[in-house]
């Protein structure tokens, strides 16, 4: 059976402690929680006991530190997981608390998607939005249905072009600079191509873009 091999005092937060189960952290509790359970160096637990404790104790706390998580910025389920784990919450508590959100509303990835797209729509090409949602933890359909939804991609690849082509020539090499520039933005090749068009960039030879 796994043991609690030590019990130290969190640095941040005197009132509180961090249990380390076989050598590895596994959970954070109330110093108050610990000796009301009587946890203790060299008990051996029941890690289901441990997150009953957590669960228990805990879960109202660990609900408010998610809601004032969430008072700064939205966050997708993911991010709020990571969170929790960060402060050193089971997933029995990462469970509840995520289940009280998105009952409240406060969470929820298909509008996350679609409020992030909402303004970092305005610079960045359909590839782009889709990697970084995926990197903040979106759910892949509501990426997808977020994303059938957007409009305006060669609108928004003109306005990143002419603040490209500000005070710069309107050189062979400065077009395709320009154009390797909407590609990193993650804007696909139409959109960049007819991006350049509308300027009077013409193509030579089929070979410029």
């Amino acid at each position: 059976m796994p043991e609690i091999t030590d019990i130290t005092p969190q640095v941040k937060d005197k009132e509180r402690c961090n249990i380390y189960v076989d050598g590895r952290f596994y959970c954070g509790l109330k110093l108050e929680t610990a000796i009301k359970n009587r946890l203790k160096a060299g008990e051996h637990v029941d890690l289901a006991r441990l997150d009953e404790i957590q669960l228990e104790n805990e879960k109202s706390e660990a609900l408010d530190k998610a809601m004032t998580h969430l008072s700064v910025s939205m966050k997708t389920e993911k991010q709020m997981r990571d969170f929790l784990k960060k402060k050193g919450y089971v997933q029995a508590v990462a469970d509840f608390v995520v289940a009280k959100l998105e009952d409240y509303g406060f969470l929820d990835d298909a509008e996350y998607c679609r409020q992030y797209l909402s303004f970092a729509g305005k610079n960045k090409g359909r590839l782009l939005l889709k990697a970084e949602l995926k990197k903040r933890g979106a759910d892949e359909s509501c990426i997808e249905a977020a994303l059938e939804t957007l409009s305006g991609e060669e609108e928004s690849a003109r306005a990143v072009l002419d603040k490209y082509m500000k005070n710069r020539e309107f050189t062979k090499e400065n077009l395709y600079k320009a154009f390797r520039h909407l590609l990193s933005r993650g804007f696909g090749y139409d959109a960049a191509k007819s991006a350049l068009s509308s300027l009077g960039a013409e193509e030579e030879g089929g070979e410029e873009f």
